[in-house]
């Protein structure tokens, strides 16, 4: 009687997976179907002409915009490739950044990375580009342009630019492409106090941050400024590196999925003992308060500036055969102190506002209050 049981048990779960399977199998093909047909009759009747594969490209960003979710999104081809390049921290080319001047509607260097082939060859920021290797540059053809500038290591770009001045000078480059590392620290020192700046959380992020720190160390620095204002986040790993380097030993971060497995990350026991003042704002997100937040419940140091943005999500990176991605949300993160900031931020210390609209790249030391702020806490006689 058992025997017999088990057997219809067994039956009854191959049925029912088979029946699971091919109801899926089915669901697919009857949406393959439709949109074959959706394809059919703009084949047929549609005037204007389309692009397929665009079209097919567009399915899948509804299929995933469809969710609610800002942070889970496809990305076709280019746009991957263009994500990874700039999470890796490096690619071939001349090292700059460029951008469109909407005055004039020309291509201008905003600035060419440090030691890089662009800034030894003499291009500054404020350059309008004219031609890279014979193309003409303008508004319409940026992604060529910018493709232009990147190549194979050892070739050379050459480059034919205009310098705004009275005369208006046109100078051409012949620069020669590097592997670029694209810098996210930058270090300055405030007489003992040390300054670091990072503007993202790349693969590369954790080593500019070491070399950047053993550089300032020769100072006999009495306190240190970790400036994450505008960071946007980035790669978890590289971050929680970083906070190895500043807290003592404990929880830096924890993680929870969608069935409530928690994963906690820990800091060892070496870390950097100087006094620690964190500047943060509204564009300090995701990587940016994992950090922020490590310092301030492990009372590791004080934060100044303004509420920070709110993005306590993880996103994982899923490959897909074509070249393409999807970039799905898959835990949320939580703050030593067991503190979810999803759509909540975090609050400074000092709260110190700066006005709208103001660009903390070009603001001078001394008109850059929330820096003011973190030198006079650390003002250490």
């Amino acid at each position: 009687m058992k025997k017999n049981n088990f057997f219809l048990g067994m039956l009854a779960g191959i049925l029912a997976f088979f029946l699971v399977n091919n109801f899926f199998a089915v669901n697919i093909n009857v949406a393959g179907f439709k949109v074959n047909q959706i394809f059919s009759i703009l084949d047929k009747y549609y005037m204007n002409g389309y692009n397929k594969d665009d079209a097919q490209d567009y399915m899948y960003y509804g299929l995933l915009s469809s969710l609610g979710d800002p942070y889970t999104s496809y990305m076709d081809k280019k746009t991957f490739t263009s994500f990874m390049e700039q999470t890796e921290g490096e690619y071939i080319g001349i090292g700059t950044v460029i951008s469109v001047d909407e005055n004039d509607g020309r291509l201008v260097i905003v600035s060419p990375y440090e030691n890089s082939p662009a800034a030894k060859a003499g291009i500054l920021p404020g350059d309008k580009i004219l031609s890279v290797d014979n193309l003409a540059a303008s508004k319409e053809n940026y992604e060529q342009i910018v493709k232009n500038l990147k190549g194979a290591a050892g070739t050379t770009a050459k480059i034919k630019i205009i310098r705004p001045s009275k005369s208006n000078k046109v100078l051409e480059f012949n620069v020669v492409r590097e592997k670029i590392d694209i810098p996210t620290v930058s270090h300055k020192v405030f007489d003992n106090i040390g300054y670091l700046r990072i503007t993202n959380f790349d693969k590369n992020t954790y080593e500019q941050f070491v070399n950047a720190y053993n550089l300032i160390s020769k100072n006999n620095l009495k306190g240190l400024i970790i400036d994450l204002r505008n960071n946007p986040g980035g790669l978890l790993d590289s971050v929680v590196k970083i906070a190895d380097e500043l807290v003592p030993k404990d929880c830096i971060v924890y993680t929870e999925d969608k069935n409530g497995n928690k994963k906690f990350i820990y800091s060892d026991d070496k870390y950097i003992k100087l006094p620690l003042v964190v500047l943060v704002n509204g564009n300090s997100a995701s990587a940016s308060e994992v950090l922020s937040g490590a310092i301030k419940d492990l009372k590791r140091g004080i934060l100044v500036g303004s509420k920070t943005f709110g993005k306590g999500l993880v996103q994982n990176l899923f490959p897909l055969r074509d070249g393409s991605a999807v970039k799905v949300t898959v835990a949320k993160y939580y703050t030593p102190a067991g503190i979810c900031i999803n759509g909540k931020g975090i609050e400074p210390d000092y709260k110190i506002e700066l006005p709208e609209d103001t660009m903390i790249s070009g603001l001078e030391p001394k008109d850059d209050l929330q820096l003011q702020k973190a030198l006079e806490l650390l003002d250490v006689k």
